[in-house]
């Protein structure tokens, strides 16, 4: 009886760390959910490699210059034209508890139409109090389809008109949707739904602009 109860308890004590661990996760991330985002900047924008203040002049897709941008050109030729950025997003958490999560989902929407989405499998933790978190991300997409499709392509101008220009440019938004994601082993618990928020895009937000 005393080997079995020996080799049962330290079972069930690693079902009941495991169990307070899981717990404990759900409640920072529930904590996340009640959290205030916003987008604080956005830095490092590559067009096919081109730096995105070159493009401070454009206004429409017809002002992109192909002979200018050779590299542009070619990314059309063969149909891959990579998107980066680094943006930063500030976390303010009005609840009395921590507020965290391993790993993070998220989509970037311009207009109707998705333009990013992925996995930020870092660690973000957001401490109770007035003070702000900054929780970067490298976002990254091929998008040719987006600059080809014309219901789109005005869209994304406007994004880069109102990223480097101070007067008439058009009002811009993203829509971002993150969603919490908890993995233990084999199992992973999602948060319900998405957290969801919208801010306009001024060239302000653009670290080091011309």
């Amino acid at each position: 009886m005393k080997k079995l109860f020996g080799g049962i308890f330290p079972i069930v004590l690693l079902m009941s760390l495991s169990q307070c661990a899981l717990n404990k996760s759900v409640q920072e991330a529930k904590a996340l959910g009640d959290c205030k985002f916003r987008l604080s900047s956005i830095d490092s924008i590559y067009l096919a490699g081109i730096n995105v203040r070159e493009f401070r002049e454009i206004r429409n897709f017809k002002d992109l210059d192909l002979a200018r941008y050779p590299a542009l050109g070619l990314g059309l030729m063969r149909k891959n034209i990579p998107l980066d950025l680094q943006l930063k997003l500030e976390a303010n958490n009005p609840t009395n508890k921590i507020a965290g999560v391993e790993q993070m989902e998220y989509k970037v929407l311009l207009g109707q139409s998705e333009i990013f989405s992925g996995l930020h499998d870092q660690r973000i933790q957001v401490l109770p109090g007035t003070g702000r978190t900054i929780i970067p991300f490298h976002l990254s997409t091929n998008a040719y389809d987006f600059v080809m499709n014309s219901q789109t392509r005005d869209d994304f101008v406007n994004l880069l008109s109102a990223l480097t220009s101070t007067k008439d440019s058009k009002a811009v938004k993203l829509l971002i949707k993150i969603k919490p994601t908890m993995a233990f082993g084999s199992k992973q618990v999602n948060y319900p739904g998405y957290i969801t928020f919208e801010q306009n895009i001024t060239a302000d937000m653009l670290v080091n602009k011309l």
